[in-house]
């Protein structure tokens, strides 16, 4: 701007910022940026490749958007075209292009300045292309050296099998207390092929993907442009000649990263991205590294948002206190692995004081070496209660972030609590299909009025409870005691009621078993019209009390009644 400048009002501020080339209202900034790299694209007949994150960081570095066009040496799209736009997008913040004939990028770039340049913005295309040109440089060196054998190795024409190898023998350390890389992969393996055996995908393919799918790690790219991790290792995959399903699943693994990301839906795919988020839940959960209010270092409440998805998003039942169970008591192995390093590390020192400390590490390395499945033992009494407080409580976390997942697709928060207090739940898709069918059957007059009887029993059973001083009136109804008729038709009513469902619950027709219970509502509302429950006659009122408690029993098995609103 040539000089200061007065403003008296907001917009009066914007419009003489404007006028001084600052663009002031930042959903403007993009949309200018968004259709200026467009318009660039299309006369230079080209697609921009779109990338929500990238333009929302350019509208907030530049004031005044100017888009310009650049380009690179089209021997550089060689490179697989992840690694191209990964470093023309980390280090320039530019957006690349798509070619519509061939589906692959163009060797064309669009970038954002933040000046209307005198000379055009030659100058600003020119330095660009200079760094582009360099990186790419660089990226096509990596990635011809990933092709080759590693020194010393059988050329076998395997990169990834290679990568894998290194990555065990180099001991890299996925965390102090949870071992090596290389552990990490055999449970992520073992996990994945319990895991495809119950969805249906192929438990070889399944274990096979899991085993590569961290290899890449060790490669030259994935080292120079780590946001590439899984779509490179499913690239060396295809090379290596992998079966389709075990490359996808190796680039898929790693997803969904976000709420925004897309769900893997291919079975083996599945299988791994499951197993690798599981274990990373259940690994920090076993060393007490749980997130703790607006901290969590290791993505934990992204990881099990991401088991959330899979699930639901493609429809799965999954036993998922089975595979959280199993894998916990694996931990106990790596807790146990650690005790042994360390009375290994001091018997060494205590007997062999003048042994080389090499020595020292190739033992524990030997140790390190060994697979946690081969050597896991049945736990202890004290060790079995702590693995049951420990998923118990992961339980909890999964069951806490699928409600915050529900919460924010619009279901009620109170009927939410009414499905996960029910004991034994623990199948997020079975949870999710039951508050749908009692959010259904409350809209229901049925259900309105069922869950109005529901509660002026449950009233009174926590009244009386309280004045006998007891925990609940479980027991037997005695039919002989029955007065009235209306206290026969409710005793038939919850015994019908509970048979009927019985078949729909096994089948989780959660509807079925809705319809069942709508059954009691007519039972319920002449009981209450004409029975008094607190009879003088102690026997009559106890018996009258257990009904109320078989009442609250039968509508227990589909859902708390006590947690809806209302």
């Amino acid at each position: 701007a040539p000089a200061p400048f007065e403003a008296k009002r907001l917009d009066d501020y914007a419009a003489k910022l404007r006028a001084a080339k600052v663009e002031l209202d930042p959903a403007r900034r993009r949309e200018i940026v968004l259709a200026d790299a467009r318009a660039l694209a299309t006369a230079q007949g080209l697609d921009l490749v779109e990338d929500d994150a990238l333009l929302a960081e350019v509208a907030g570095l530049v004031e005044w958007p100017v888009a310009l066009m650049g380009r690179f040496d089209a021997a550089f799209l060689d490179i697989p075209n992840g690694v191209i736009r990964a470093t023309i997008r980390a280090n320039q913040k530019c957006f690349v292009l798509r070619d519509p004939a061939t589906g692959g990028l163009a060797n064309r770039f669009a970038m954002v300045a933040n000046i209307e340049a005198s000379d055009g913005g030659a100058a600003i295309v020119a330095g660009n292309e200079r760094v582009v040109a360099a990186r790419l440089s660089d990226a096509l060196h990596f990635w011809k050296t990933d092709r080759k054998p590693l020194p010393g190795r059988p050329d076998d024409g395997k990169p990834l099998d290679q990568r894998l190898a290194k990555l065990r023998e180099q001991n890299v350390i996925f965390h102090a207390k949870l071992g090596t890389q290389g552990q990490r992969v055999d449970r992520i393996a073992e996990l994945a092929q319990l895991i495809a055996r119950q969805i249906g995908a192929d438990p070889a393919m399944a274990e096979r993907a899991a085993l590569l799918a961290k290899a890449d790690l060790m490669t030259e790219v994935v080292g120079e442009f780590p946001e590439t991790q899984g779509l490179m290792g499913r690239r060396y995959a295809e090379l290596q000649g992998e079966a389709p399903e075990v490359a996808a699943a190796i680039e898929e693994h790693y997803k969904p990263q976000g709420p925004t990301d897309r769900v893997p839906t291919a079975p083996v795919s599945i299988a791994v991205a499951l197993a690798d988020k599981l274990d990373t839940l259940v690994g920090f959960w076993a060393i007490d590294e749980k997130p703790t209010g607006s901290k969590d270092p290791y993505a934990l409440r992204r990881a099990a948002l991401g088991v959330i998805r899979i699930v639901l998003e493609n429809g799965l039942p999954f036993a998922l206190r089975f595979f959280v169970g199993t894998h916990r008591t694996v931990f106990l192995f790596v807790e146990n692995l650690a005790l042994r390093q360390a009375q290994v590390s001091q018997s060494i020192a205590r007997l062999e004081p003048q042994r080389d400390p090499q020595s020292t590490d190739e033992v524990i390395r030997e140790l390190s070496h060994s697979s946690p499945y081969d050597t896991v033992r049945p736990p202890t009494p004290i060790e079995m209660e702590t693995l049951n407080k420990d998923i118990d409580d992961l339980i909890g976390f999964f069951l806490d972030r699928l409600e915050v997942y529900m919460r924010d697709k619009g279901a009620r928060h109170d009927l939410i609590d009414a499905v996960r207090n029910i004991a034994g739940i623990a199948d997020l898709l079975d949870i999710v299909r039951r508050v749908e069918a009692l959010g259904a059957f409350l809209a229901t007059p049925d259900g309105a009025n069922l869950r109005a009887g529901y509660k002026r029993a449950a009233n009174i059973l926590e009244a009386e409870a309280k004045r006998d001083k007891v925990a609940s009136f479980v027991g037997d109804v005695d039919p002989a005691l029955f007065k009235l008729d209306e206290e026969r038709a409710l005793a038939r009513a919850i015994e019908v009621a509970q048979a009927e469902a019985d078949a729909p619950l096994g089948d989780s027709d959660y509807e079925g078993a809705m319809r069942a219970l709508a059954k009691l509502r007519a039972p319920v509302d002449a009981f209450f019209e004409a029975v008094t429950v607190n009879d003088p006659d102690p026997a009559l009122r106890l018996n009258r009390l257990r009904l109320l408690e078989a009442l609250r029993t039968a509508t227990g098995r589909v859902a708390d009644f006590s947690k809806i609103a209302g």
